[in-house]
């Protein structure tokens, strides 16, 4: 059964103005080469599988992103087990209209230790992001997605929307999960939520009850929860490549 963490919210607030304003940090625009910068009306889309094997990469070739108006950004991060991976991505949406989708999973075994750190933030009214990051821990693995959604005072109308679901299949495993919403202004959609759980028993009784060995249902258990991510992959060839690793990386937990 999962815990929730931090529920969902639907958030169309009204603060003091001055009051939250007072607080508002306005951080600089990043620059540098370790910067995607996706330009006005331009498209960005890419999955990244960061492990040991063919076709991985150590980490992401960049750490923030900045998105201009009309923007449309999409990536994937896919983190395989045998990877021990610390994950920042900063995105900063400056342009209106720009949408940004950024999802991932991760399958954790042995001792790894994974994190992944996102920093969204909307500067300007009228735009979208969506944050959906699911994660498998196994063996002696930790866990951790810390993210962050900040909508500045002058952003209304912004849609900003955050999930982080976890898998703990083992005693020694560990996961943490710390989602974060700074909201300063007072027309906006935003929501984000959590949870840390186990392998659902009912469903594995269920699955059991009608000819499938305990194993097999665990397996299919998982990558029915991690499937969400993959979903987002546009390019079917290219999905079908992705699950196949994974599935491959689930059934040797």
């Amino acid at each position: 059964m999962m815990r929730q963490l931090d529920s969902n919210i639907l958030s169309r607030l009204n603060p003091s103005p001055a009051s939250d304003a007072g607080h508002y940090v306005e951080l600089p625009v990043p620059e540098g080469s370790d910067v995607l910068k996706v330009a006005d009306g331009q498209s960005f889309s890419q999955v990244y599988m960061i492990g040991r094997g063919e076709g991985c990469v150590e980490g992401l070739p960049f750490s923030s992103i900045v998105a201009g108006a009309g923007a449309q950004v999409d990536i994937v991060i896919v983190i395989l087990p045998g990877a021990d991976a610390d994950v920042p991505l900063a995105v900063d949406i400056v342009g209106e209209g720009a949408d940004v989708r950024i999802s991932g999973l991760y399958v954790c075994s042995g001792s790894d230790n994974v994190s992944v750190r996102t920093d969204v933030r909307h500067r300007v009214p009228g735009s979208m992001s969506r944050q959906l990051f699911n994660g498998i821990a196994a063996g002696s693995s930790r866990a951790g997605f810390y993210g962050k959604i900040v909508v500045a005072p002058d952003a209304q109308k912004t849609e900003a929307y955050q999930t982080n679901h976890n898998l703990v299949i083992s005693g020694q495993a560990h996961a943490e999960t710390r989602p974060q919403l700074e909201i300063y202004a007072d027309d906006v959609k935003c929501s984000h939520g959590a949870t840390v759980g186990r392998l659902n028993e009912d469903e594995q009784f269920y699955m059991r009850s009608r000819g499938i060995p305990e194993q097999e249902a665990r397996v299919l258990q998982m990558i029915s929860f991690i499937a969400p991510v993959l979903s987002g992959i546009s390019d079917q060839e290219l999905k079908d490549s992705v699950a196949s690793v994974v599935e491959s990386a689930v059934r040797a937990l």
